[in-house]
């Protein structure tokens, strides 16, 4: 039995059938109701809205393997998971270019005033001095992450007639013509825009922090279409603030439930909310209708369901 516990597309369900496989489709199930109905199953499919930790994993006394939709690993306690001989997936092939262009249209908007002269117009203001913005071509971007994220952001950028840095603390020699492999003091130095495409781990915990920020030699654009811990939101606030950065464009928060935010978390959204150079998305950079079915196809692959 394979459990479910998000939307899939109707080709992880249709393949499943065709294959043989058993499945329970709960796409709102909740951690409790996994608990009581874990014990059955030997496959799990999930997103973010539901932690693979110990408890539960201990009783998933049947589990051969979990795949996890998208990319970050996070939630799950994959440690744990592989002790007990369950495999662990993600599909991160599958929505990488969907996330890539998003940040692509993030840092354009930002850059040309798109969005904030948009809004304006609604309003019956037609400004266009005030609205004059920067091109793209010609700058420096650096790239912090260089997974499948970070080379596909590379990739969309390389017409546009940049300088691609990228730095990624695990991985080496993945330079090429249009990509140079980059220290972080390099990207400090010379970065008109900083895009992360990091995981969130111990070490990435708040990565951009206010030491961060300080080490910025321009005053560059701040786009982040990873996770929002990886920002440190009064740092970055600050930032804003003491104009050491441009703008920032952020499709993830620290805290993405806006309906329940600390009283500090509350005056930080509303802050970032009322400036025109801070665009905010509700963590949809991986979700294009394409990525729904190739993340799947992706996953049912490396699960030899395909």
């Amino acid at each position: 039995m394979i459990i479910i516990t998000t939307k899939v597309h109707e080709y992880l369900l249709e393949t499943l059938s065709e294959k043989g496989f058993e499945y329970e489709y709960l796409p709102t199930i909740q951690y409790q109701q996994l608990i009581e109905k874990i014990d059955r199953a030997t496959g799990l499919v999930v997103a973010t809205h539901i932690p693979i930790d110990k408890n539960l994993i201990d009783k998933a006394i049947q589990l051969k393997w979990i795949g996890r939709l998208g990319s970050g690993m996070e939630h799950i306690d994959v440690a744990y998971a592989q002790q007990k001989n369950i495999l662990c997936v993600s599909s991160p092939e599958g929505n990488c270019v969907a996330v890539a262009e998003h940040a692509l249209g993030l840092l354009l908007s930002l850059m040309r005033n798109i969005h904030k002269s948009a809004n304006e117009v609604k309003n019956y203001s037609w400004l266009r001095e005030q609205n004059r913005g920067f091109e793209l071509s010609g700058k420096t971007i650096g790239i912090i992450g260089y997974g499948n994220t970070g080379k596909a952001f590379a990739n969309l950028l390389t017409s546009f007639g940049v300088t691609i840095l990228a730095h990624d603390k695990y991985k080496k020699d993945f330079g090429n013509q249009y990509v140079k492999e980059s220290t972080l003091s390099q990207i400090m130095e010379n970065a008109d825009v900083v895009s992360f495409h990091l995981p969130l781990t111990d070490e990435t915990l708040h990565y951009a922090n206010q030491d961060f920020f300080n080490s910025l030699k321009k005053n560059p654009y701040i786009i982040n279409t990873s996770r929002g811990q990886v920002i440190d939101t009064i740092s970055l606030i600050t930032s804003l603030k003491n104009n050491q950065i441009l703008g920032t464009a952020l499709d993830v928060l620290e805290n993405e439930n806006i309906t329940e935010l600390s009283e500090q978390q509350k005056a930080s959204f509303d802050y970032l909310i009322s400036q025109s150079n801070v665009i905010i998305t509700p963590h949809i950079a991986g979700y294009s209708k394409e990525a729904a079915f190739k993340m799947c196809k992706v996953l049912l692959e490396k699960l030899n369901i395909s």
